[in-house]
């Protein structure tokens, strides 16, 4: 990891975190937060796939998805823009009394009992902790495969028909937003949410398990394409990371 990459995760903790309890990601409680929600009942997660309310180090280094992703688009929006979601959500679960040893599962899962603040900062952060574990560098031939490309292909005709189908979805979420791929009642979905909800909160209008999701604030894309979303879109395809998706996609089926 780049020096200033590192310098930016240590002022971040330092200033974020001080005095929260370390968290474990052997989080319980996942299938509970499932089985909870009617569109995902009986489907068990693996706690590998929760969400603790600090930020993880990012993967990669900010220049590794250069030519999809330039190096200070992602120095910006992981050490500031996403920074300041954790930030915000771990004040908005002190003054709340949220026991933040439980991840931010539990939360989204009822949000609507919450403040705005809770529900755009857990979003927020729960939202960009999985946005960057959905990236790596560029590889050739950057697809899915296994029981993923059976389900995709089986749902949408084919992998193409499936990019351009979520294509479309992220380049007419007007405003900010974001675009998925989740699953609901053992299906496949496509759909988008905006701002920084999700389809784990009680006040989304889509309702299940992500599988993947892209981000389409202008933030994230906005230094490189300029007003040119869909050039944004059709690039990113390039370095999703499609082992990770197919993790979360077979931890709930």
């Amino acid at each position: 990891m780049s020096m200033d990459n590192t310098n930016s995760r240590r002022k971040f903790l330092k200033t974020t975190v001080k005095g929260t309890a370390a968290l474990s990601i052997g989080f319980g409680g996942m299938s509970e937060l499932l089985s909870s929600c009617n569109t995902t009942k009986n489907i068990a997660v693996s706690s590998s796939m929760a969400t603790p309310f600090v930020q993880q180090p990012l993967p990669y280094k900010f220049d590794s998805l250069e030519n999809v992703i330039d190096k200070l688009t992602m120095e910006i929006h992981y050490s500031r823009h996403a920074a300041t979601y954790t930030k915000n959500l771990i004040e908005a679960a002190a003054a709340e009394g949220v026991d933040t040893n439980k991840p931010v599962e539990d939360v989204l899962k009822k949000v609507s009992k919450y403040s705005i603040k809770m529900r755009n900062n857990s979003g927020g952060h729960y939202n960009h902790e999985m946005f960057w574990k959905s990236m790596r560098p560029k590889t050739n031939e950057n697809k899915p495969s296994g029981k993923l490309i059976e389900n995709i292909d089986k749902t949408f005709s084919s992998f193409g028909e499936f990019k351009n189908k979520f294509g479309d979805i992220a380049k007419n979420r007007f405003g900010s937003g974001w675009a998925w791929l989740y699953m609901e009642a053992g299906s496949l979905k496509l759909g988008s949410t905006p701002n920084q909800d999700n389809p784990l909160m009680d006040v989304s209008e889509i309702k299940g398990f992500p599988i993947l999701g892209l981000d389409v604030w202008e933030h994230a894309y906005y230094l490189k394409y300029q007003n040119k979303r869909a050039d944004y879109i059709e690039n990113w395809w390039n370095v999703v990371n499609w082992p990770y998706i197919q993790q979360r996609y077979e931890s709930v089926i």
